[in-house]
């Protein structure tokens, strides 16, 4: 297998582990996985009205990954997430809203998702140069104590006169305000899709009894899988959720429904594997899957974001929507760092597991 030396070297000594690696549980010719070809084979078929597959390959075909069936996406929504000092302190030029765009387009990304205000004001310059995706609603941080909810910020119509092709919003599954967020967000994806927008579900858990003294279950590959599941319920074209970090979540945690020969039919400790079975549950990759890249710690960036987008390649995924990683770093790092993770997709011999 054929690998740019740059991808051997940081993947180091786990190269093989995960260069080598082949899915026996829910092999990939049970997968529809990512091609040009996408939006016909998936879409086409379905209540996606005429607007919304142009607003789906607008995605898909912008940027370095145009034509491939991945995306690589920056989500700046941090500013109100994390708070603006936390998040660009280390960088303080994106307090400007432009250099966000225009990191995005200067690193060849398929779009650029971030807040009302950061899209809106720099609309009329770049909705045109750039898919804009409109992230509709946040976890503010300034209520004390905080609370974990994600609120509304606008309309979805007012992502569509800015010229959006897409809006996000994020779910707390597991949290008591779910219900709420899920009602919410099903009927905003019905009038974005109404208008010809497609939609993002950030899948996301939160409840505080998903970490137990033995291990935390908000990334456990079964019920990240299952907010998935529930994501492409409500119509998500694209899904975007943590890599998985471990298993077992509903048996350890002791709730929901499990089985023992559950875990053992369909994944592995693997992480393509524990990968995989997210991909399975967005209708078996038909609803693409895209791994968020974390949050900056340095050094170690560029090698973990090059494996995650190994990862969620091999496993079958869509591609990686990386932010942190990418923005807190000076600008010409950060495009070099997007175009590593890019090379992942684009290598020919980095194959479906």
């Amino acid at each position: 297998m054929k690998i740019s030396k740059n991808i051997i070297g940081l993947l180091g000594e786990k190269a093989d582990f995960y260069l080598e690696h082949v899915c026996e549980k829910i092999t990939k010719d049970e997968l529809q996985t990512p091609s040009k070809a996408n939006i016909d084979k998936v879409f086409v078929q379905s209540n996606r009205n005429p607007q919304v597959l142009r607003s789906l390959s607008q995605l898909y075909n912008h940027g370095n990954l145009g034509g491939t069936g991945y995306l690589s996406i920056l989500p700046v929504d941090q500013g109100i997430e994390h708070s603006a000092a936390f998040s660009f302190y280390k960088n303080p030029d994106y307090f400007d809203p432009e250099n966000i765009i225009k990191l995005a387009i200067e690193a060849g990304c398929s779009g650029v998702a971030s807040t009302f205000g950061v899209l809106g004001l720099n609309a009329r310059k770049y909705a045109h140069k750039i898919p804009f995706i409109v992230k509709i609603n946040h976890n503010e941080l300034l209520t004390y104590p905080n609370k974990y909810d994600q609120t509304l910020f606008g309309k979805v119509k007012s992502a569509w006169n800015m010229g959006a092709v897409a809006v996000g919003a994020t779910i707390y599954f597991g949290s008591e305000e779910s219900n709420r967020q899920l009602k919410e967000i099903a009927e905003a994806f019905e009038e974005a899709h109404s208008l010809g927008m497609a939609t993002i579900l950030w899948c996301y858990t939160r409840n505080e009894n998903f970490k137990t003294e033995k291990k935390d279950y908000h990334a456990a590959a079964d019920v990240t899988g299952q907010a998935n599941h529930i994501g492409v319920t409500i119509q998500a074209d694209i899904i975007k959720q943590k890599l998985p970090t471990n298993n077992f979540g509903f048996k350890e945690i002791g709730f929901g429904k499990y089985d023992d020969e559950m875990y053992k039919t369909l994944t592995t400790e693997h992480p393509i594997d524990l990968c995989r079975l997210q991909v399975a549950n967005c209708y078996m990759g038909k609803i693409g899957l895209i791994n968020s890249g974390g949050g900056s710690k340095g050094e170690s960036d560029l090698t973990e974001a090059v494996t995650t987008a190994l990862i969620n390649k091999r496993a079958g995924g869509s591609g990686l929507i990386m932010g942190r990683k990418a923005f807190q770093k000076p600008f010409i790092r950060g495009i070099e760092l997007l175009h590593s993770v890019q090379q992942v997709y684009l290598e020919d011999s980095i194959t479906i597991a």
